[in-house]
């Protein structure tokens, strides 16, 4: 017999919206950053191609108009590796926030293992979202394989809050 999970939204509470924020303050940041270095190294291969190209004996290699077309191909493909990262992570971010709603989501404990290497305590749950959670010792010892526990994410980024 197949459990069927039960969801439903609730709002963020403020520590959750600020945590989420902060999150998305420093990955804009790091794109930002990211998206600078791309086109740092797009002079640069094309730099390095050119001097290549000079070595290896080829007339005209430091043709004006090759380097910036192939700067032009470089840069047109970082800024849109960079896009298509930005839909599936960032954007999805600022969903959650315009939205200040949260995911809770009633799983059941399908095992409980504990990492003596980390000293953590994990159950094992039948969500799509998150395969495991790290729980407190407490917890650990209240629960059997079967109970259930309700997480918390965030509905677009599915950003993992926690667990009650």
């Amino acid at each position: 017999m197949a459990l069927e999970l039960e969801r439903y939204i609730e709002p963020l509470d403020a520590g959750e919206l600020e945590f989420l924020e902060q999150k998305e303050s420093k990955d804009r940041k790091l794109y930002y950053k990211i998206f600078q270095f791309l086109m740092f190294l797009s002079f640069i291969i094309s730099y390095a191609v050119a001097w290549i190209r000079a070595l290896g004996g080829r007339a005209h290699a430091f043709s004006p108009l090759r380097f910036f077309i192939s700067v032009g191909v470089l840069l047109s493909l970082s800024l849109i590796a960079t896009f298509i990262v930005y839909c599936f992570d960032l954007r999805r971010v600022q969903k959650d926030i315009a939205g200040k709603t949260k995911t809770v989501e009633i799983n059941h404990v399908m095992r409980k293992a504990y990492f003596p290497a980390k000293s953590a305590y994990y159950f094992y749950i039948d969500s799509k979202i998150k395969l495991s959670i790290e729980v407190s010792y407490e917890d650990f010892t209240r629960m059997a394989e079967g109970d259930e526990v309700c997480i918390e994410y965030t509905t677009h980024s599915k950003e993992y809050l926690g667990y009650f």
